[in-house]
């Protein structure tokens, strides 16, 4: 597995250029205060998880330990395709709790650009559970459910 290790307030630079790379999927991140701040209250929080190459930081993800959610996850285009996206939310899954179910949102199947996404959470387990409607890009989005162990085994 790839070396994944803590987001740190000194990549927060790092983590908004990863945002401007992804905002037309997205929407407005980078630029926006209230994302910024969330970015630093979930370093803080030791909730967010990355994994380096030789140009910095090549993605992130973020849960959600309340929520037992995937909050965030976004590779660099140099980096896609090598398998970060799926050591990340490997390692991700593995912070959650796995007695309960973990959510997600994430494209729906109308945006061509987001199958990679929905290839990733549909290889580890995740099924659609319901429209989220259009993102803030205006793509429309869904929230995928990875059931909780034991759960209708």
């Amino acid at each position: 597995m790839k070396d994944i290790g803590f987001v740190t307030a000194g990549d927060i630079d790092a983590w908004l250029a990863l945002a401007r790379e992804v905002e037309p999927l997205f929407g407005p991140m980078a630029g926006e205060e209230g994302f910024i701040r969330a970015v630093r209250e979930i370093i803080a929080a030791r909730k967010a998880f990355c994994i380096r190459d030789g140009e910095g930081l090549a993605g992130v993800i973020a849960i959600s330990g309340e929520e037992n959610a995937i909050e965030w996850l976004a590779v660099a285009a140099r980096a896609r395709g090598k398998g970060c996206g799926r050591a990340l939310l490997a390692f991700a899954l593995g912070q959650c709790d796995p007695g309960r179910p973990v959510t997600v949102q994430t494209f729906d199947a109308s945006c061509p650009a987001g199958a990679a996404a929905r290839k990733l959470y549909a290889d580890a387990g995740f099924v659609e559970a319901g429209k989220a409607g259009p993102n803030p890009a205006g793509i429309g989005t869904v929230i995928l459910r990875r059931r909780a162990a034991g759960e209708g085994e």
